[in-house]
């Protein structure tokens, strides 16, 4: 029955072997080469065929020089994919034996390879409309991918030169980002693959993949991920007392509602950050994957990663304003070692006080480092100290250069560095400022006057006026609670201060005060991707909604000499712990000291009363 159904091998050749319908070609005698061409074209072609021309071609490349690119471009057209397993060995015998006889067919070769890095394409048509995109229900496709793999391995191991040809066409066919989540997921995947056996692109292929996840995350603002969720949670309760007042008495029904509801709870409502997720979940695991042999972190390989990653880092992210999750794979990877995280804030640092680094860049670095002192919870205390001496010993050294000369002014423009490690600092405090003084709270206490906070206030730059107001309002309700410098003052001269901006527009005059003028941001945000919010989560520190004891607490001073045996539920309290509650996070203020933005876990932009 075998023999039967196989279909028999070819044996008819026009004009001869292969290589007498070339050389006859080479003379001008084109009828054979036609028909030739017409064959390996058609659509019916069998299997036997295939690997019969194949054999043949094999041992004919020396003569598929450049003039037959066209018949070279015909067989790099055969659907070999999805054929036997003869034809797959076959065809990557032909790859090898072409592209070491003839480089100059290298490009159309590595272009094949690459255009098979997403799923096949389906054609649908809707009201006349092509919506054709990737076939889902393909089973072959990861088979499809090893086995492209195996052929890029091929064409490498035969031309050495491979990758530096390779690059440039990855990039061209990288698919925008409106494609399907699949495709780009499937592409994702597949060039980090390629990391693996050509390590000399894993620079270039991190690069490329990073630069488009963030066109993805700055096209998904967090508030319009924050509305698209509130809009699809609000959506799903209403169509789910809806079906509860239709179906009450059908128990299944109910059932498989409640099915369907938490099968799609893991999937965003924004389309951009579905993606989004997807991608940032392969990003994640190829990081782990890298770091991690047989369960356990290999430190040469992990800092490897980490050189790639912080320099794509410093090339794309830093320069990129307000991003909003792909930043994380620097706190991610810095959670797998102390040494890792503390060689990040170095490099923050570095970034941060050299005068010859563009102002916003800085600004940018003294962003960061606040955020991630205050949100990584794998930074110990000793740490988390070490940065703060460092940052405030600047910062004092650079008011003893500043405060008494020409521009011993308040002005974001010419000290724009000073105000964001000012925030930094004040940030941190606002988080750790509970693990700073737990355990012995005079030895804490001691250790916070003698960062000297007051002369920082009170100087003639005058921080207070130029970081966000959240901010600086709890950062005035923890210090006045431990005697450390009394801000009301300052912060009251500074509101009378504030000169409005009237703008005339269509719907009538609008009175703003730029509360803002640092334009920061703060990175470490809370992270919003359902699927790759679980990686990160272990190791991030929410903030610990105030409660009203708490706030009333803030008005009241800790006497001197308190010792650490007396009761304070305040002082007593637990560290932040990761069970976040709603609070207003402070990222951009636009019209007042509220932020448009609220999300999970972030500080509430809380209005500490003045004492009176």
């Amino acid at each position: 029955d075998e023999f039967i159904s196989s279909p028999p091998r070819k044996t008819v050749r026009f004009g001869g072997t292969l290589t007498d319908i070339l050389l006859k070609y080479k003379k001008g005698e084109t009828t054979d080469f036609e028909l030739l061409k017409h064959q390996l074209s058609d659509p019916d072609i069998k299997d036997a065929q295939i690997i019969s021309w194949l054999h043949e071609f094999r041992a004919s490349v020396v003569y598929l020089t450049k003039e037959l690119d066209q018949l070279v471009s015909i067989l790099l057209r055969l659907p070999w994919l999805k054929r036997s397993r003869e034809v797959v060995e076959e065809y990557l015998g032909f790859l090898g034996n072409l592209v070491s006889a003839q480089t100059v067919h290298l490009r159309p070769c590595l272009r094949m390879i690459v255009s098979q890095f997403v799923p096949p394409r389906i054609t649908i048509r809707e009201d006349d409309v092509d919506i054709s995109d990737s076939d889902d229900d393909d089973e072959n496709v990861s088979e499809n991918f090893n086995t492209c793999h195996r052929a890029l391995q091929t064409v490498a191991r035969y031309v050495p030169s491979t990758p530096q040809f390779l690059m440039p066409i990855l990039v061209e066919n990288f698919p925008f980002i409106n494609k399907s989540e699949r495709t780009l997921e499937c592409y994702v995947h597949n060039l980090l693959r390629v990391t693996v056996y050509l390590p000399t692109l894993r620079l270039q292929i991190l690069e490329l993949i990073i630069e488009q996840l963030l066109k993805l995350d700055v096209s998904a603002p967090q508030q319009d991920i924050e509305d698209a969720e509130e809009a699809a949670n609000k959506f799903d309760s209403e169509e789910k007392s809806t079906e509860e007042g239709l179906f009450d008495m059908e128990e299944d029904e109910e059932r498989k509602g409640n099915k369907v509801v938490s099968s799609s709870s893991e999937r965003m409502a924004h389309p951009l950050a579905e993606c989004l997720d997807i991608l940032m979940t392969i990003l994640f695991s190829y990081i782990k994957d890298v770091c991690h042999v047989d369960g356990k972190l290999d430190i040469n390989r992990t800092k490897d990663l980490y050189r790639d990653l912080v320099s794509v880092f410093d090339k794309l992210i830093l320069p990129t304003h307000a991003s909003c999750h792909v930043q994380y794979f620097m706190f991610y990877i810095c959670s797998f070692k102390l040494g890792l995280a503390e060689a990040f804030l170095d490099h923050l640092w570095k970034k941060l006080h050299d005068p010859n680094n563009p102002s916003v860049i800085r600004q940018t670095a003294g962003s960061y480092i606040g955020s991630f002192l205050a949100r990584a919870k794998f930074i110990p205390v000793v740490t988390v100290k070490a940065c703060l001496d460092l940052l405030v010993n600047w910062m004092h050294k650079y008011i003893d250069n500043q405060d008494t000369g020409a521009n011993a002014y308040c002005d974001v423009a010419l000290h724009g560095p000073f105000y964001s490690t000012c925030q930094a600092v004040f940030y941190t405090l606002i988080f750790r400022h509970k693990q700073l003084l737990d355990g012995n709270l005079r030895k804490g206490l001691s250790y916070l006057q003698s960062l000297n906070f007051e002369r920082i206030v009170m100087c003639q730059l005058n921080p207070l006026k130029i970081c966000i107001p959240s901010v600086v309002n709890l950062f005035a309700g923890i210090t006045r609670k431990y005697q450390l410098v009394f801000c009301y003052t300052i912060i009251e001269r500074n509101n009378r201060q504030f000169i409005p901006v009237v703008r005339s527009g269509t719907g009538g005059d609008l009175v703003q005060t730029c509360t803002n003028p640092l334009d920061s941001f703060f990175p470490f945000d809370p992270y919003l991707l359902k699927r790759s919010k679980k990686t990160i989560d272990p190791f991030y520190q929410f903030w610990e909604e105030l409660s009203a004891e708490d706030l009333e607490n803030l008005k009241k001073p800790v006497k001197k000499g308190a010792s650490e045996d007396e009761d304070d539920d305040f002082l007593k309290g637990e560290t932040p712990q990761n069970d976040g509650v709603v609070g207003i996070a402070p990222n951009s203020y636009e019209s007042n000291t509220r932020s448009p933005v609220s999300s999970i876990g972030s500080p509430a932009d809380c209005y500490v009363p003045y004492p009176q």
